[in-house]
């Protein structure tokens, strides 16, 4: 018994690791897309165990940080399909979308600015909202937005094309 606690302690220092370098990340992506912290925090622990309990441990050569990724959005789309995430997502917190020190930019949106701008992003489609966030929030290539949601990239660039075009329409954009 010791072996095993011995042969896993490498990989549980791994996952800690991984953890504090992905975590408020995928935390953030998952209060988006799920509008709600509790929730999110939830998924994230969810992510989380699902790779202490992987196998393979900390010699196998995997980029985790899309992995984890991926798990996290599947968890997030697991959670939306339950019956019971239909009637508590009627009322759903709103997300804070700026840092709490905001730059002088970010202090120039004003609380109404923000709340319309949140609207306008849960207005969104599902996929919509996923490829935004990786896309621009998250910066990552179309080409990663893809592989991570197992999409094109034809498809990832018309939902992304589609996400922006809805978000300056309900934002009041004319280009």
């Amino acid at each position: 018994m010791d072996d095993d606690l011995d042969n896993r302690s490498p990989w549980r220092a791994q996952c800690e690791a991984l953890y504090r370098e992905h975590g408020a990340r995928l935390l953030r992506l998952c209060r988006l897309l799920l509008r709600s912290s509790q929730e999110a925090e939830d998924v994230i622990q969810e992510v989380f165990l699902k790779l202490l309990e992987r196998d393979g441990g900390p010699d196998r050569a995997m980029v985790w940080g899309r992995w984890l990724t991926r798990v996290a959005i599947n968890a997030c789309r697991d959670r939306q399909r339950a019956a019971w995430w239909r009637l508590w997502d009627r009322t759903s917190e709103e997300i804070e979308l700026v840092d709490r020190d905001p730059t002088p930019e970010a202090a120039a949106l004003t609380g109404e600015t923000r709340n319309h701008i949140w609207r306008a992003f849960r207005q969104l489609s599902q996929r919509q909202r996923e490829v935004f966030a990786l896309r621009h929030i998250e910066a990552w290539p179309t080409q990663d937005v893809a592989e991570a949601l197992g999409l094109s990239t034809g498809s990832v660039k018309r939902h992304l094309f589609r996400a922006v075009a809805r978000l300056r329409e309900t934002l009041g954009e004319d280009s």
